[in-house]
């Protein structure tokens, strides 16, 4: 029977396989990709300053690559179920009619859980080579963006087959599960009526999931001003996921609300359109679950990551006391006018800890810094000296203890770290080291960033003529809006690699419910037909429906998004001392305007071809 069903009913079946293969391959993907990343062993040839880099570039990358398959994950398994529970609710009726002539409640599950697995097994069937070209996708972009080395690819591991067919089994039966429990309770005369327990959108199951969503995302906000630089950025960046499967969970009370103040205009055909979003709560909610999904990933964690880019810059602004920023790679010297220079030398290193089984290594970033003038430029006391090390504005590293610490051309050993300096938004480098720790040879190779002050009074063109000597001069206001641009730029492009292709998936959702639910409509259409309405008129009032549906999940998603927003505010005051937000208005147009065009399309194509078929053809055919 499972089979049979598929067969007859495949045009409401489509959306879920494709759900189901686009899946797999996202999490196919992002799964090889990210081994891939961990076992990354760079090229012969390279100098251990290099193969330190690659070997810090990849660690971030598989960073990451796991936050993708963590979105992918939670994204297949919300477009899946959310797909799955609408094509059973579509069917809700035939389902009726199966019980009336004997089935049970078991026969429904096992039938809808037996067509699940089917769908389960053709969508990893698909999704497996689909999985490849995704694959590639995201390699080039990482290789584009710099995140990998040039030559770095995917490879392919023969236990993913085992792994995908079971992600698209245990997503597509996981997605049906629900529904089918529910449909298999409803009694069958109200499922024919729609009366009980059949017309009933707000099921005790929404209600618990939206409030446990609510409270996860409510306990993000809460917490994550607590949290310091890092762990506060990452529950600010996450509060976005819960916050929208809430308001999803809520769409059937949310959205025809929202949806009937857009303006459908007047007349008959905006009635209509008015009714239908009203009466048809089940659909409206299922076409701008998706969407709601889409908007509160893309817009909220966009704008956070923006926000704290800003929030770093202006914190930088702030505690910088300098005029100029020298880029060389050596000490400035004597220059007249320069009241302080702190001349910041960067190597890349690798950090041990523990012995034996339990030793550890991670990649690092290291300055060698002059303790007096870094202090005074930055405001920042640090106590360095010997052999002693402090921990730096970028974290990770203990305030205390000893840690084993590799440079490029020589290890370091053991090394006492007896501080901390505060950890900043902006972040920086790990680890402080003293001047006379370094051997000058292997300072040879550093990048330095000097920042200068002047004496009162110095001519300012005077001394920038004279440090000019020494390499690139910028005013520091130069230099933090240069910094600012070139942070944005990363944080474009990891936000591109994070929620493209995601993104993408939950807009596939988007058209998706669109086309199952225009699938059962043409008795609809035709019954509006009869009753005097033209084709075109029919249609017209399906892409009001669209649009006005398409709104209220375009502001819902707003309204997740703002969840992460309101932890933003909260995490920046508390850390940097003053709230910051900024907005990415282009892409928030820029959603709204593929959301609205997609779904004007989608709905357009698919009511058209709903109306092609004579209407009496229509009502007068029994299935």
């Amino acid at each position: 029977m499972s089979r049979a069903g598929l067969a007859q009913r495949w045009t409401l079946f489509v959306g879920a396989l494709l759900s189901v293969a686009l899946g797999v391959a996202l999490v196919q993907s992002s799964l090889l990709l990210l081994i891939s990343a961990a076992t990354y062993d760079p090229p012969p040839g390279l100098s251990e300053a290099q193969r330190m880099q690659i070997s810090d570039g990849t660690t971030a990358a598989v960073a990451m690559l796991g936050v993708v398959l963590g979105g992918a994950v939670f994204l297949a398994g919300f477009v899946i179920s959310s797909t799955f529970a609408f094509t059973v609710d579509q069917r809700r009726r035939d389902l009726a009619l199966l019980r009336l002539v004997g089935g049970s409640r078991g026969q429904v599950r096992r039938l809808l859980l037996g067509e699940a697995l089917l769908l389960g097994l053709a969508g990893a069937s698909l999704g497996i080579p689909a999985g490849l070209q995704v694959m590639a996708l995201q390699a080039w972009l990482m290789r584009r963006f710099a995140f990998v080395p040039e030559g770095f690819t995917g490879q392919w591991r023969m236990w993913i087959l085992g792994v995908s067919f079971g992600t698209g089994v245990l997503l597509a039966v996981a997605g049906v599960l629900v529904a089918a429990r529910r449909a298999a309770r409803v009694r069958p005369l109200e499922a024919l009526r729609e009366t009980g327990a059949a017309a009933r959108v707000m099921t005790a199951g929404r209600w618990i999931a939206g409030l446990l969503f609510f409270g996860g995302a409510l306990a993000l906000i809460i917490v994550a001003p607590h949290g310091g630089p890092a762990g506060g950025v990452a529950m600010a960046m996450n509060v976005a996921m819960p916050a929208s499967v809430a308001v999803v969970a809520f769409a059937p009370l949310l959205v025809p609300v929202i949806a009937r103040v857009m303006p459908f205009g007047g007349g008959v055909l905006g009635s209509l359109a008015r009714a239908n979003v009203r009466d048809a709560r089940r659909r409206s909610a299922s076409v701008a679950a998706p969407l709601i999904v889409l908007v509160a990933l893309v817009v909220g964690n966009t704008a956070a990551g923006a926000s704290f880019t800003a929030a770093g810059v202006d914190e930088l602004k702030r505690t910088t006391h300098a005029d100029f920023v020298v880029e060389g790679r050596g000490p400035l010297g004597s220059v007249p006018g320069v009241a302080t220079a702190s001349t910041e030398l960067s190597l890349p290193g690798e950090l041990t800890y523990g012995q034996g089984e339990d030793e550890e290594s991670e990649g690092v970033s290291v300055l060698v810094v002059d303790p007096a003038a870094y202090a005074a430029v930055h405001g920042t006391p640090v106590t360095l000296g010997g052999r002693a090390v402090v921990a730096g504005p970028g974290g990770d590293v203990p305030a205390s203890g000893t840690v084993r610490l590799r440079l490029p051309g020589g290890d370091l050993g053991e090394l006492p770290v007896t501080g901390a300096v505060p950890t900043t938004m902006s972040g920086g480098a790990n680890l402080l080291l003293p001047p006379g720790l370094v051997p000058a040879l292997q300072l040879a190779e550093a990048s330095a960033l000097s920042f200068v002050a002047l004496e009162p009074g110095a001519d300012r063109a005077a001394v920038r003529a004279a440090l000019a000597r020494t390499g690139p001069v910028s005013d520091l206001d130069d230099w933090l809006r240069a910094d600012a641009a070139g942070r944005d730029d990363t944080n474009r492009k990891v936000m591109l690699i994070v929620l493209g292709l995601g993104g993408l998936y939950a807009l596939i959702g988007v058209i998706n419910s669109i086309v199952i639910g225009a699938a059962t409509r043409r008795r609809e259409f035709a019954e509006a037909r009869v009753t005097g309405l033209t084709r075109g008129q029919v249609v017209r009032a399906a892409l009001l429906e669209a649009y006005a549906v398409t709104g209220a999940g375009l502001v819902l998603g707003a309204l997740a998004a703002g969840g992460a927003l309101i932890a933003v505010l909260a995490t920046t005051s508390a850390v940097t001392g003053t709230a910051t937000l900024t907005l990415p208005w282009p892409l928030v147009g820029g959603v709204a305007l593929v959301a609205l065009t997609v779904t004007g399309l989608t709905s357009l194509i698919t009511s058209w071809s709903a109306t092609r078929q004579a209407p009496v053809t229509l009502l007068a055919a029994r299935e």
